[in-house]
């Protein structure tokens, strides 16, 4: 019977507990900007898919969708990301992250790949009106984000 106890309250304190490890690491000033950063992210993630899905014919062009998603990644990429990448937030500090530690060493490129991306998200918002506008412009935006992903974000499992 103490047993059983034992079992049940410590399963219990388990259930209970678990759930506010996870919010009280969310609520660490690093695990704000992993999610702040998984969020701006997934943002990217969904225009891109937006206008991918248009140039493959996957999805009917629609010239005030595309040029809106355009719009937003030209936006996204010209926001400040500073507050997002804190030391002690890549993939040896946590693992709720993909963000691999080159990108805080003083030899990274990320600022770089980030104006490439910014720069090819405006040559698409300028020309996403069309969808010849949009086929042409999606291998450079995909090539931006891939560029970035390739050096500094851990493939998945």
């Amino acid at each position: 019977m103490q047993f059983t106890r034992i079992i049940a309250t410590g399963a219990a304190v388990a259930v209970l507990a678990g759930p506010m490890a996870i919010a009280e690491s969310h609520n660490t000033p690093e695990g704000k900007a992993i999610k702040a950063r998984q969020s701006h992210m997934q943002l990217y993630a969904h225009n891109l898919g937006v206008l991918g899905a248009m140039a493959k014919g996957e999805m009917e062009f629609d010239a005030n969708m595309a040029q809106g998603a355009a719009d937003n990644l030209a936006a996204l990429s010209g926001l400040n990301q500073m507050t997002y990448w804190l030391p002690g937030t890549s993939t040896q500090d946590s693992d709720k992250t993909r963000a691999l530690p080159a990108i805080w060493q003083a030899d990274s490129m990320a600022m770089a790949k980030g104006q490439e991306l910014n720069q090819a998200a405006m040559k698409m918002a300028e020309n996403a009106g069309s969808l010849d506008g949009v086929q042409a412009n999606m291998n450079a935006l995909g090539g931006a984000c891939g560029a970035c992903h390739k050096l500094y974000r851990q493939p998945e499992e």
